[in-house]
């Protein structure tokens, strides 16, 4: 499919990258997962060289290393327009979490908070992920569904409170129960108000609490829906694990993808009236080669990303067939409405995409104003998969014939991509380290996408060139999940590798 761009595209595109531009300046230089509440991850400044590791401080204090790998999804580092960063931090072997906040140009911690949240039941170790509103409050994930916050992040103190989405009332008059039965289940997302979104489980929970999406308002109200009720499909049991709530440019809608969970972790992708939680659309996601159900895994840490044109999209799982795909998935692509299917892209199992305005690659010549930047890696061992494993930038709005999918399935045009450089020890002939990202860093000032490795180093892709034109060795290579790159007001560029943090500058 190719779907004309019209002027008013363009200039919806511009509008929507200015109001993102200014609120961004206004008290978030980097909310949270993936940048802000569209997941785009573009960085309102320009980034430094990567010339040399400014300051580092481990992320977990416990990491589980299972047969060589690091199977932990570390949530995004948020940094306030005055530049403090703040990070989570895993403290014990299966749980216990602190948030700290830290001086940006030493590392020196600024203060820190105790958090008593335990994650829901999982396999790889799902993200703990706080968010930074426009408005300069931080809130973080707490035990029982409860959501702290705290004032004034660029200071030593800051007041402090929590929120109970089902009523704090109710948390008081029973926390054993809740504190057993709610677990925040995905990343915080922030709208341009100061409300919050996030998903969670409840298993025995008191009342009639199901598992679900919440909403904690910035005047303290909460309101929460059943994923069932959301999907209107009662074989629907849960928001999908480290699914980041997306919300619309016109801040109406709020996007997320429910499943089926451990009953075949199949579903959809639904939008949700942003003020009530109220079902607006939903789409059944399918794998585009056979139109059997994707899979939306629990380890993925795939979220909804929302393009300049209000066109929505998700990445699943391929069908469950042994080595389909190659086990890359599909990033799958709709309308605002979710009525309407575009053409999917070749990866998408893992990853959340990233924006990239057109002018940031001056060899495109095609008819978007905006592209994508995904993961590709085509992985050894998996159906046909030789381990050549690439990042790609793909045209949302072109199409060609797909590499790697046994039927004739058209996905998004390959406008650039780069194999990773470093050659897998003992691999297959081309195999080579995979690219451990849930989000990476767009550039557009400098034209360059940030993306760290297996392979231990940090990137540069310079999308005037499609080279890598700086990179630097950050730890020795770790199998891993997938982290996220973010960049700072003042051009640092932050990366996670072996759990710890790295901030890199000239």
């Amino acid at each position: 499919m190719y779907r004309v761009v019209s002027l008013a595209a363009a200039l919806t595109f511009a509008i929507a990258a200015a109001a993102a531009a200014a609120a961004a300046a206004a008290a978030a230089a980097w909310q949270g997962h993936a940048g802000n509440a569209q997941h785009t991850a573009i960085a309102a400044t320009p980034a430094q060289n990567l010339s040399r590791i400014l300051w580092k401080t481990p992320i977990d204090l416990d990491p589980q290393i299972q047969n060589g790998d690091l199977l932990i999804h570390y949530g995004s580092p948020v940094i306030t327009v005055a530049d403090t960063v703040i990070l989570p931090v895993k403290t014990g072997k299966a749980g216990g979490y602190r948030i700290e906040a830290r001086d940006h140009a030493s590392g020196a911690t600024i203060w820190t908070l105790t958090s008593d949240y335990q994650p829901p039941a999982h396999g790889w170790t799902p993200s703990y992920s706080p968010v930074l509103t426009l408005q300069n409050r931080l809130y973080f994930a707490g035990v029982g569904g409860v959501i702290r916050f705290r004032e004034a992040p660029d200071h030593k103190t800051g007041t402090m409170g929590s929120v109970a989405f089902y009523g704090n009332a109710a948390y008081r008059a029973n926390p054993t129960a809740y504190n057993r039965a709610l677990h925040i289940s995905t990343p915080l997302t922030a709208d341009a108000a100061g409300n919050i979104y996030f998903g969670f489980t409840a298993v025995g929970a008191p009342g009639k609490l199901v598992s679900g999406i919440a909403r904690v308002g910035a005047d303290g109200s909460g309101t929460w829906a059943g994923a069932a009720k959301a999907a209107g499909d009662a074989t629907i049991t849960e928001v999908q694990t480290n699914c980041a709530p997306a919300v619309s440019r016109d801040q109406k809608t709020i996007y997320v993808a429910v499943s089926t969970g451990a009953n075949g972790f199949t579903g959809y992708l639904v939008g949700l009236d942003a003020a009530t939680l109220k079902p607006k659309y939903k789409v059944r996601l399918k794998e585009p080669s056979n139109g059997r159900d994707a899979v939306l895994n629990d380890d993925s840490s795939a979220s909804p990303t929302i393009g300049p044109d209000g066109d929505v999209f998700m990445g699943v799982q391929s069908d469950t067939l042994p080595g389909f795909h190659n086990g890359r998935g599909w990033l799958l692509h709709f309308n605002a409405t979710l009525s309407d299917i575009g053409t999917p892209g070749s990866f998408g199992w893992d990853d959340t995409a990233s924006v990239v305005p057109a002018t940031a690659v001056p060899s495109y010549k095609g008819g978007s104003h905006y592209l994508l930047m995904t993961k590709y890696n085509n992985y050894a061992g998996i159906g046909t998969g030789n381990g050549h494993n690439e990042i790609a930038i793909l045209d949302p709005h072109a199409a060609e014939l797909d590499a790697y999918s046994p039927t004739k399935v058209r996905v998004m045009k390959e406008v650039l991509t780069i194999a990773g450089p470093t050659p897998f020890p003992g691999g297959k002939p081309g195999q080579t380290y995979e690219w451990c990202i849930n989000t990476a860093a767009v550039d557009p000032a400098t034209g360059s996408v940030f993306v760290p490795s297996e392979d231990g180093h940090l990137y540069r892709w310079n999308l005037k060139t499609n080279r890598f034109s700086q990179h630097i060795l950050l730890n020795a290579p770790r199998g891993e999940a997938y982290t996220p790159t973010v960049v700072g007001p003042d051009g640092t560029v932050y990366a996670i590798n072996n759990a710890t943090l790295y901030a890199v500058g000239k």
